[in-house]
């Protein structure tokens, strides 16, 4: 008799191109299939997810759990209900986002300390204007000092917004006085930023916070600290230290590889380590060890929000988003893969030891099992970062058989808020007036923000791709960051007049006479914190509202996965920004069954937009997510008198078409 459990059932597997709409993937998910490897996307196919705890219904706090409330009137054995339960999950998974992008901006902080007092190898100060300018916004004094001077004491308080236990976190002033009168009446202003992060986890202890609505006002302080706390800290460091973005040309997907040069790949968040190792692969040193080797020289590119950091400031190719990172590996043509910190799959490992490829972890936080480990020191960056190399470099000879997939698309990234501001007002006048008016004049329909991860569980890449292309169509002006804006590098949305052709003429005219393309790169995930400027000061400037949330504007993150995705749409949603999230609602429950699992959706719904006039929401369909991403654009354009987009499109369209009867009649072309 066969033993069913030996032989376990295998679940139907996707085909490539079922699973990613990208070319290059799909030729490497192909190569994976033939040589018998997993890969997160067969995984996801193998493994289906769990129908209670996806959507919210099971608490394992304690170890009189797990409980799981399937139906209705059923409590924990604490007689915790299904809507505290819910909640108490989704503020713990905005606490581990915050926890892991703020301590992102601690570690700059440090390392802009270290530079500040000489300590850091290798690093100097890029931006002395921006160090400037910041510093005067926190209370500083900046005449007659010097950068270094200037950098110790914002780093000291940068650090120090990390323990604060009382007051308001610093960058909080910079957001629109209506937004801090709101967080001040419902009593979210983060006051410190791990003290928020510590509270959160506090509350959701067993026998602690048990009111939903209570404790979700505490997922928006947490989400808070993160999204003007820890991000907009990280950003401000990193423009400081490395130079604030402007436009350069870059190169993204797999085919960046090389195959007659020692390839490395630097996959993770932080760019303390991917910006000292562009200098030390640039080094005439590094350069004749890897040509001693056989090798023509180094081939640095990124994977994930690395390779953002990486190519928006100097134009160092992206090997891909976070679900290519196994695929680069399965070319056989990566030396090595070097990672710090978050999105890394364990995976690697196992995968690295069916060919020649070292993983190497660098950060004290983050060891894997069987990897090499060379810990990063920004005290001995440069040092470190050439020992890493030389690693990878003497591994070049074990190379066997190279797969590397011809596909790559060139893109211009860099559009930091600054350069925005620049590019919009000229030399002589930097303004956000020509977008206001531009939206206002109905040229220009609205703005979507496109953020967030890629998903195995969703085909990868495409609901980027369907959404992009879509709302270009409607003249909606689209930025992006993370993986989705490499997402959209792959399509040619990211390269000049190159996209133009898929453009809505109203975007297409604005577009053309700035000399923008229709997706604006605006880097890490980290990097959202940009968004939030542009749209303080598109309030500034006037003419579209007072605050934010009447800006005819939605945040996107259509193949979200992470932690930090949700802090990240916490925060929006407090900001005042309307955010669709693809893929399942970790809070949806079953109101079939049990009614009062709708609760904390309808909270964080229509519940968050009477109180911020942000509100979150969790659809599966890209279409719906377009329509309901016009609908809001649509509604907020009427409420501030704007002219009709509509109506507008129907006029030039009408215009048009008289035009051209016109000319048939005079026997024109």
């Amino acid at each position: 008799m066969t033993d069913e459990k030996a032989t376990p059932r295998r679940r139907k597997q996707r085909t490539p191109e079922e699973a990613s709409i990208d070319p290059a993937a799909q030729l490497m998910l192909a190569c994976a299939a033939e040589m018998g490897i997993s890969t997160a996307f067969s995984r996801a196919d193998d493994m289906a997810p769990c129908n209670i705890g996806a959507v919210g219904m099971c608490c394992s706090l304690c170890a009189m759990g797990p409980c799981r409330l399937t139906k209705d009137g059923l409590t924990g054995v604490c007689g915790a209900t299904i809507d505290t339960i819910q909640a108490r999950n989704f503020i713990r998974s905005v606490a581990a986002g915050s926890a892991a992008h703020s301590d992102h901006g601690r570690d700059m902080a440090f390392t802009l300390k270290a530079v500040a007092t000489g300590e850091a190898e290798g690093y100097s100060i890029r931006d002395v204007a921006k160090l400037r300018v910041v510093a005067a916004e926190c209370g500083i004094p900046v005449e007659d000092r010097s950068p270094e001077e200037i950098a110790n004491d914002l780093a000291d308080l940068y650090i120090s917004q990390f323990g604060q236990q009382n007051g308001a976190v610093v960058p909080v002033s910079r957001a629109p006085k209506k937004r801090q009168e709101i967080w001040e009446k419902y009593g979210v202003v983060p006051r410190g930023i791990d003290r928020e992060v510590v509270e959160a986890l506090h509350r959701t202890h067993m026998g602690d916070d048990q009111d939903p609505a209570h404790l979700l006002l505490h997922a928006v302080r947490t989400g808070l600290a993160d999204g003007w706390g820890g991000s907009m800290i990280a950003t401000d460091v990193s423009d400081i230290l490395f130079g604030t973005p402007a436009p350069v040309l870059g190169e993204a997907n797999l085919g960046v590889l090389k195959d007659d040069m020692v390839n490395v790949v630097v996959h993770g968040h932080e760019p303390t380590l991917s910006q000292m190792m562009v200098a030390a692969s640039q080094d005439p040193e590094i350069i004749a060890y890897a040509k001693a080797a056989g090798a023509e020289g180094i081939s640095l590119s990124g994977i994930c929000c690395t390779a953002n950091e990486i190519l928006m400031r100097q134009g160092i190719p992206a090997a891909g988003n976070f679900l290519q990172q196994e695929l680069a590996i399965l070319t056989g043509a990566v030396e090595a893969m070097v990672v710090d910190v978050q999105c890394i799959m364990q995976a690697l490992v196992a995968l690295a030891e069916r060919f020649h490829t070292k993983i190497i972890t660098t950060s004290p936080k983050v060891k894997i099992k069987d990897a090499t480990h060379i810990e990063f020191d920004e005290k001995n960056a440069l040092t470190i970062a050439k020992d890493i190399l030389k690693e990878a470099i003497d591994n070049y000879q074990s190379r066997g058989e190279t797969r590397i997939p011809d596909f790559k698309n060139s893109l211009v990234p860099g559009f930091s808020h600054e350069y925005i501001n620049y590019m919009l007002g000229g030399s002589y006048r930097a303004s956000f007036r020509p977008l206001n008016d531009a939206i206002m004049a109905g040229r220009i329909r609205g703005v979507a923000a496109l953020v967030g991860c890629t998903n195995p569980r969703i085909q990868h890449d495409s609901h980027h791709a369907m959404i992009t292309e879509e709302l270009l169509k409607q003249d909606v002006l689209v930025v992006e960051t993370g993986c989705s804006a490499i997402a959209s590098a792959k399509m040619g949305f990211l390269l000049g007049d190159a996209g133009l052709d898929r453009v809505g003429p109203g975007l297409r005219e604005v577009c053309e006479t700035v000399g923008i393309p229709p997706v604006l790169h605006m880097g890490s995930c980290v990097d959202n914190t940009r968004i939030l400027t542009v749209l303080t000061q598109m309030v500034e400037e006037g003419g579209l509202g007072d605050d934010i949330d009447e800006i005819p504007a939605v945040g996107l993150a259509p193949e979200w996965m992470s932690e930090k995705a949700l802090s990240i749409a916490t925060y929006c949603v407090a900001s005042g920004a309307y955010v669709i999230m693809g893929g399942y609602n970790p809070v949806e429950g079953r109101a079939d069954r049990v009614p009062d699992s709708a609760i904390v959706s309808e909270l964080m719904s229509s519940g968050w937009e009477e109180m911020y006039g942000g509100k979150l929401e969790f659809l599966g369909d890209p279409e719906e997510m377009i329509r309901r991403t016009l609908e809001h654009i649509d509604a907020k354009r009427d409420a501030l008198g704007s002219v009709s987009y509509t109506h507008l499109r129907a006029h030039e369209t009408a215009m048009n078409i008289s035009y051209a009867v016109f000319c048939l009649k005079r026997g024109g072309g």
